[in-house]
């Protein structure tokens, strides 16, 4: 994907996104609630200290979205994301946060089923639209962390492409939405109805056996369909 996640359109403004901040670091902890809370359309209504209370609160306050830490006690980022995500009731979206702009990271994240990876360094206006642009069903990986994990690490979903079986429309979607554009820009694209393009969206994912649209463009990058840094 290319751009950052400013760049990429987000969820109407006026409804606001529930947002729960995990993370073992209180003064980290509280900065972020207190700076994301100011960014528009953010309302953050809960924090945890390590994985497991990250797992018991998002349940019991069912936020839209997770910024969730990697490193944490009890139980870490990763395998908090996972049991998150496997849980019975509809989940939240997960973004991963953290100081660490770790190739291994950023694969455990995309495999445990988050849909973003954001670093603590980036501005908070920027975080704040990672947060948006995930709750809208979009997409946030760092070109560059793309770039290396797929040189340096495929998925083991890196053959469903060629088995697939996608349309040519469906393989134009997925083209485009590895080029980071959100679902309206797509649509305007394609010249087709934006429910048009959330079922060709869902038709990807389906098809390539995705956990979200992250996972379908790291799909897309590793099986050749996209190359990293080249357009059109």
């Amino acid at each position: 994907m290319t751009g950052s996640p400013a760049s990429a359109a987000g969820p109407d403004a006026n409804a606001a996104v529930t947002l729960l901040i995990a993370d073992d670091d209180a003064v980290t902890r509280s900065g972020l609630r207190t700076l994301l809370a100011l960014q528009p359309g953010i309302v953050v209504v809960g924090e945890a200290a390590d994985g497991v209370e990250a797992v018991e609160r998002a349940r019991r306050l069912r936020p839209d979205v997770v910024l969730m830490d990697v490193r944490m006690p009890r139980l870490d980022g990763i395998e908090a994301t996972r049991r998150l995500l496997a849980g019975p009731a509809e989940p939240p979206k997960v973004v991963v946060i953290t100081t660490f702009e770790n190739d291994g990271y950023v694969t455990a994240a995309l495999g445990a089923g988050a849909a973003g990876f954001v670093l603590k360094r980036l501005p908070v206006p920027e975080i704040a639209q990672a947060v948006r642009v995930v709750a809208a069903g979009e997409a946030i990986l760092f070109p560059a962390a793309l770039r290396r994990l797929v040189a340096a690490r495929p998925l083991d979903s890196a053959e469903a492409l060629p088995q697939a079986a996608l349309t040519v429309r469906e393989e134009e979607v997925l083209r485009l939405m590895a080029t980071g554009l959100s679902n309206p820009e797509i649509a305007r694209s394609c010249g087709v109805s934006l429910e048009t393009v959330k079922t060709h969206v869902g038709n990807v994912l389906t098809k390539l056996g995705a956990q979200n649209r992250t996972h379908a463009v790291v799909i897309a990058y590793e099986s050749g369909l996209v190359v990293p840094g080249v357009t059109g």
